[in-house]
Parts: structure tokens; sequence; C-alpha cells
């Protein structure tokens, strides 16, 4: 008797010395991985209306219910208390579940973005560890998980790329197969014409594309563009030939482009907003760009897949238009780190208050960082977009949109390690850079 008295003492003593599920949570996940945004102060606290610092980590996410207005509508609480039945009804569980992005994009279009955001997604063992508290109850106190699912390091891999099935009510339309050269950029334009179409107002896009590419961007021509500019359909206008020299004729026409739709991100399925459509001037058809680069010795093949879904006019309660914010004046010293800041104010790029539902940057392979800032106003100085990765950019998804009256601004920080022997400038290149 004696000895089992100890040893049930004993192995009290040791469990009381194991750290609770929820400290090995909020210590070894939400400390590294989510703190960096979701701090008080900060407007992606704000926007979100959650911290998740220690001070507040807990009653921030326990049966609260999401600042998501879709979310909330339906029915979601950040994480319930009420195990098997709180996971399907958790909007936490439903942004970090990264190997469930296919449901999540296709089925929750406006729950914004997986995250963490700007960083990688969090691990199985992460995912397993958190899924095993909010099914045991979700409690503050208490061991309901076993930290050896820690131990498994692996991260969700998107699958392989897949033709994209034609939309009901949209259009699609289709780049290549096309080969993309070893140890080359390849950049080309490919004109559509639109011939029966005028305006259309698209409430969702997808676009696929095989692994490789830097980017693909559907513009619109200006009504500006004189006639004869316009290419040649159906034809493949590379931006550069074999040697690496840039075509002027092939380059002239982009003096006329309007941004369309567009993405970094190997696959993008993108909702707008309930209500909301972007209408597009197509008269004159859409004049599609793609970016692959190949550091490779032997050739490989890209592709391009565009889904375009119509709205009907009479769903479209409001106009969601593209402001592009783009530096073009600045030079890279050689063997440097430099920093390029520039202010854009609401009221002299666009004339009017506007409300931001989304927000990504463009850049190439020098860029360390990138940072947007609100100017003005009583969100002077706070940082509203981050970004470390020049190839897949964050897209943040802002809801309730950030609204910016007119003598507010949007301040871009841009860091680039220029490693070479020589000035770097604006260009279309990955070794050139943008802003």
């Amino acid at each position: 008797m004696l000895q089992l008295l100890l040893f049930g003492v004993l192995t009290c003593l040791i469990h009381a010395q194991e750290p609770s599920t929820w400290q090995v949570i909020q210590e070894q996940i939400w400390n590294v991985n989510c703190i960096g945004c979701h701090i008080d102060g900060t407007t992606f606290a704000e926007q979100s209306d959650l911290i998740l610092t220690e001070d507040a980590a807990y009653e921030e996410l326990i049966n609260v219910v999401p600042n998501n207005s879709t979310a909330a509508e339906d029915g979601l609480v950040r994480v319930g208390t009420e195990g098997l039945l709180s996971l399907y009804n958790s909007f936490l569980w439903e942004k970090i579940n990264a190997p469930e992005q296919e449901h999540f994009y296709s089925d929750h279009p406006y729950y914004g973005a997986i995250m963490p955001l700007g960083l990688p997604v969090l691990t199985h063992g992460e995912l397993n560890f958190i899924e095993e508290w909010i099914l045991g109850g979700a409690p503050e106190e208490g061991v309901v998980a076993d930290t050896t699912l820690l131990d498994d390091t692996t991260r969700y891999e998107p699958p392989e790329f897949v033709p994209l099935a034609p939309p009901e009510f949209g259009l699609q339309l289709q780049l290549g197969p096309f080969d993309v050269p070893p140890n080359y950029e390849r950049e080309f334009l490919y004109w559509v014409p639109l011939d029966s179409l005028e305006f259309i107002y698209i409430k969702r896009f997808e676009i696929m594309m095989r692994p490789g590419s830097h980017h693909f961007i559907a513009y619109t021509f200006r009504n500006d563009i004189p006639p004869w500019l316009l290419p040649e359909p159906f034809v493949y206008r590379d931006l550069r030939d074999e040697f690496g020299n840039y075509i002027d004729a092939n380059l002239i026409q982009m003096l006329y482009h309007s941004f369309g739709v567009g993405t970094q991100w190997p696959q993008l399925n993108y909702h707008f907003p309930p209500g909301t459509a972007l209408k597009l001037n197509v008269s004159r058809g859409l004049d599609l760009n793609s970016h692959y680069i190949n550091l490779s010795d032997t050739t490989y093949q890209g592709e391009v897949y565009l889904n375009i879904h119509y709205a009907e006019p009479e769903e479209v309660e409001a106009i969601a238009h593209t402001l592009a914010l783009n530096n073009r004046d600045f030079i890279l010293p050689p063997h440097d780190t430099t920093t390029v800041t520039r202010t854009y104010w609401i009221d002299e790029v666009y004339g009017q208050p506007i409300n931001v539902f989304q927000l990504f940057s463009h850049a190439h392979e020098h860029m360390l960082d990138f940072q947007v800032y609100i100017v003005g106003g009583e969100q002077d100085g706070e940082l509203v977009y981050f970004s470390n990765d020049w190839q897949h950019p964050p897209i943040l998804e802002l809801d309730p949109p950030l609204y910016l009256d007119t003598d507010q601004g949007l301040e871009l920080v841009a860091t680039y390690d220029n490693w070479t022997d020589e000035p770097i400038e604006f260009g279309l290149l990955g070794s050139d850079e943008m802003m």
C-alpha cells in the first residue's frame, strides 16, 4: 500500500510540472507565428479585432464571435468549448487549417486568407496539437494533447497543376503549354479579342499555373490606344529575343495597359465581396501577360488557365476598382542594402475616399521586405501590410474594409539587397527590381 501511495504522489508531482496544453499553444505556436501581427496597436489586430499575446489570447478566442461578418453570419465562434462540435464551428480552425484550403477558398470565399499571413503555414504537428486541444474542450488549464505531436514538422504542400474546369457563366482563357528555355526568363503577351463583349462584371476569378511562373496578369487596353497599335491576335509576343534583348515592337503596347486581374501565386480562387464586382471594359479584348523564370539547365513547359466568373448587372451593388501604386524612380547601389520610401495621398491618386478590401505587393528577387503604412488620420503610422516573400507575396483581405479619407495616404517602404557589382533600377526581369 505504501508503494502504491508513493507511486500516486510521484505521478501527480510529475504531471503538475507539465505545462498545460494552452500554455504550449501560446508559447510555441502563437508567440512564434502570430503575435507579430496580432498585438495591441497594430492595424492587423484592429481589423481582425484579435490580439494573441499572452495577456489576452485566451479571452479573445474562447466563445467569441469573429469580426469577419460572413463567419459571424454563419454562426461561427473563434473557438468553442464543446469538443467535436466546436471544431466544426471554429473560425480559428478554418483560418489555420491549410490542408483544407481548397475547401476554405471554394466554400468560404469571404473568410479572408489562410493564416499566418506572409509566413509558412502551421506544421501538421502544430495543427494536430491545436485540433486535440479543441476536441478536448479548449481548456486553459490541464493537458489534453500530447506534445510529441509537435515533432511532426512537415507542412501542407499545394497539389500538382490541374487544368481548371470552365466556369458555368463566364469565360475561360488558356495559355500554352509553351516552352521556357533553360537559364532564361520568358515573358510574353498574348492578345485575345472579345468582339461580342464591351463590359464584363467579374464576381470571381480563378488562375492556375504550372510551376515556375513569376506572375500572370490579364490587362485591358485603354481607350486612347491607336487602332494601328493593337497587336495581332492569338500570337505569343515575347518581350525579349533569344539573346535577352528587348523587342521594342512588343513593348510599346504596354504603355496602354490597364490592370485587370492577376497573381503571383501558382493558383488563386478569388471572390469579390458579396454584391461587389470588378467592371472591365473588354471592348479591346484582354492582353494576357505571362512571366516564367527557368533557372535550370533543361527546358520545361509553362501553362496558364484563367477562369472569369461573371456577375449579372442586377447582382452588383458596388463596383470594385484597381488602384496600382507603382514607383519606378529608384536606384539600388551595388553591394548595399537600400530602403526606398514613397507616399501616395488618396486625394492625389483617386480624388475621393476609398474602402480598401485587398492589398498585395509586387517586387523581384532583391527585395528583403515590403511594408505599407497608413499616413494621416487617427491611424497615422500603423503598419497595414508586410511581405518578405518576393515570389509569393501575401494577399491581405480586409473585412471590414480599410477606410481611407482624402487627407490620408499609404506609405510604401521596401528594402532591397543589391549583392551585384552593378546598380539596379526598375525593370521587367527578375534580376531588375520593382516597387
